[in-house]
């Protein structure tokens, strides 16, 4: 079922959302090269428990997870590219990092992600993060009342078409609010004018993610870690947006 929150409601949801932006930048501040992908689930795990919040992934257990989660924070390096379970791994000079968060506090769910570099980039990493943030403005840019949720997909999909990029369309955005996971499925490439008409209230992640040169994906032995079949590099970008009468209201917004 998709729910529309109040204003009210949604000004309820910026502390969950203002909580993420801040978990994530010290987590962009504390990798580099020799961290091991463990300190960054504990850092992240002593800031929910200094906050009095609650995370989304440690007890997660969807039908396409091995298990639950187990920990607090995704770390996706190089060919993992969503859901990486963090695990003893220091990061190397040129890791591609992606790191996706989400908590609830008071009751109230956010969920966002970033991807960067570690050390010495690769021109072609950066590129792809970059467009990757550019495909998540443009969507961001879609979700506007009067819209369609293909509207959003739709205009995801055009910069990854723009910049030769494949779309995979089995994991993308959804509906965010109580709980992590809800309705409405926000996929990553749509046709104009299609799907559940935008209306106020409507509180979604718009999440693109791409791999340089495949759309396919496998599963890790963990269970979780989802890889490039070919070996190439992924970027994933995620912001909760608010869809109100005055435009998009982006609750993760990072340096807000």
């Amino acid at each position: 079922m998709i729910e529309l929150r109040s204003p009210a409601e949604i000004e309820q949801m910026r502390p969950a959302g203002r909580f993420v932006a801040e978990v994530l930048t010290a987590l962009q501040d504390a990798a580099d090269v020799g961290v091991d992908l463990l300190d960054l689930d504990a850092l992240a795990h002593r800031m929910i428990r200094e906050r009095g919040a609650e995370s989304c992934y440690i007890d997660y257990h969807p039908s396409f997870g091995a298990s639950p989660f187990g920990k607090v924070l995704c770390t996706s390096v190089n060919d993992a590219v969503l859901h990486g379970l963090p695990h003893p791994y220091r990061l190397r000079d040129g890791d591609l990092l992606s790191l996706d968060f989400a908590v609830s506090v008071d009751g109230w769910v956010a969920d966002s992600a970033v991807s960067l570099v570690v050390g010495t980039p690769r021109e072609e990493d950066l590129r792809l993060i970059e467009t990757t943030e550019r495909a998540l403005a443009a969507g961001i840019g879609a979700a506007v009342v009067g819209n369609h949720i293909e509207d959003i997909g739709h205009a995801i999909g055009e910069v990854a078409r723009e910049a030769g990029l494949p779309i995979n369309l089995q994991f993308g955005g959804h509906g965010v609010g109580r709980t992590m996971h809800g309705e409405p499925h926000v996929a990553n490439d749509g046709r104009p004018g299609r799907g559940h008409p935008l209306r106020p209230g409507l509180v979604i992640a718009i999440e693109p993610w791409f791999l340089h040169t495949t759309d396919e994906i496998h599963t890790d032995p963990d269970g979780w870690t989802l890889r490039s079949d070919d070996g190439s590099r992924g970027a994933h970008a995620e912001h909760t947006v608010a869809i109100t009468e005055d435009g998009p209201l982006v609750l993760t917004a990072r340096g807000a």
